[in-house]
């Protein structure tokens, strides 16, 4: 069934670094590819990233101003390019979609879309796409993206919605969601494995609190702020097992490892502690915290990216065996499974939500630290 579509849309524009986003009406984007689908945006969430771009932190991006960020949201199919991909034409007029930053209008030929590297459960894709693409464009960084009425979307990025979850529930699993969820998946674990989260109460750590719950894991969450700790607490009284909630700044590791170990029956020292850590904040104090919460021969998984970096110690590397590796996001295959996982296990991000024309004010809550997601609804 044909939607009838307007000739134009609003849309918050960044017009130079480190300014208010401004809202602007604009022409709706043109299809021009065969896998491109326009959408009606329904929810936009920000994330730290949208942050950080609108800083100029992330060097030769955007590409140009005026730009519309957000790289996670969701939204409803209105149109699809005439002479269409089969992945495009697997969506029709109506249905109900996420979207990732990652990755708009892939070159198929590179050697990540031929997938000439070894083999990555996490982000392997079928032959000719891939999320990590050197050529493609992505959605709210090099591209415009989701704070915006409408917004061109490649339908190789796309996650059908499950039955019961709604667009402002998706909206954050679409960067957050599948970054938590991979980074868990790239550390390692099996079932009963102890995991620990630094920046639990944030917007993907309260997220992979109920992720590593639900994937059988001993998690623990380690904050260092008060709305932070209490939101991070507050969904772990959720949860069964219960994941424990440590304040790094009463809580010294040595003594948490010493717990853990009392706990696990452990005698000594270097078998006492967490299998794997996801490091989150761009904090050195918290990558050394999670570092000294580590067993010999554990995984720190990190996903933060720090504009200085992380320091490491080469003790912890060569004497511990410490194993460091990063995450980025995961394939669309993951992206659906945990779209899927989230359905079953009623994982969904704590969010305050804002209409489009008050993001600015959206961006200034951010700025206060509450942790929990910050979403634009456009039914508000």
């Amino acid at each position: 069934m044909a939607i009838s579509l307007p000739e134009s849309m609003q849309a918050q524009y960044l017009e130079a670094y480190k300014t208010p986003y401004k809202l602007r009406t604009v022409p709706l984007p043109r299809l021009s590819s065969p896998h491109d689908i326009l959408i009606k945006v329904d929810a936009a969430s920000y994330c730290h990233t949208d942050y950080v771009l609108a800083e100029g932190q992330m060097p030769g991006l955007p590409k140009s101003f005026p730009h519309i960020g957000c790289h996670e949201f969701a939204g409803t199919v209105v149109s699809v390019y005439d002479s269409s991909s089969k992945e495009a034409r697997a969506f029709k007029t109506g249905d109900r979609v996420g979207v990732p930053g990652r990755a708009f209008h892939p070159c198929g030929t590179c050697f990540e879309c031929r997938h000439d590297r070894p083999k990555d459960p996490v982000a392997e894709d079928e032959q000719g796409y891939s999320v990590h693409c050197i050529d493609a464009e992505n959605n709210g960084l090099s591209k415009d993206g989701g704070f915006s009425e409408y917004a061109l979307v490649d339908a190789r990025q796309l996650a059908p919605i499950p039955e019961g979850v709604g667009a402002v529930e998706t909206a954050p699993l679409m960067c957050a969601g599948i970054t938590i969820y991979a980074a868990l998946k790239r550390s390692g674990l099996k079932k009963g494995d102890r995991v620990g989260i630094l920046g639990a109460g944030g917007g993907l750590g309260h997220l992979g609190l109920q992720y590593g719950v639900h994937m059988g894991f001993k998690v623990l969450g380690v904050e260092a702020a008060d709305a932070p700790m209490k939101l991070a607490s507050d969904v772990g009284a959720t949860l069964k097992p219960r994941p424990r909630i440590v304040d790094a700044r009463i809580s010294e590791a040595s003594e948490v490892v010493q717990e853990l170990g009392a706990e696990d029956a452990k005698k000594h020292l270097g078998e006492m502690g967490l299998d794997a850590i996801i490091v989150l904040p761009e904090s050195q104090a918290a990558f050394d915290y999670g570092m000294s919460l580590l067993k010999t021969h554990g995984t720190c998984v990190v996903v933060s990216f720090p504009e200085k970096g992380f320091h490491i110690s080469a003790r912890d590397v060569v004497f511990r065996d410490i194993n460091v590796i990063g995450s980025l996001v995961g394939s669309n295959k993951m992206l659906r499974e945990m779209l899927e996982f989230s359905a079953k296990y009623n994982v969904r991000a704590l969010a305050k939500s804002f209409p489009l024309s008050q993001l600015n004010e959206l961006v200034e809550q951010y700025h206060k630290g509450g942790g929990g997601k910050l979403v634009i609804d456009m039914s508000l």
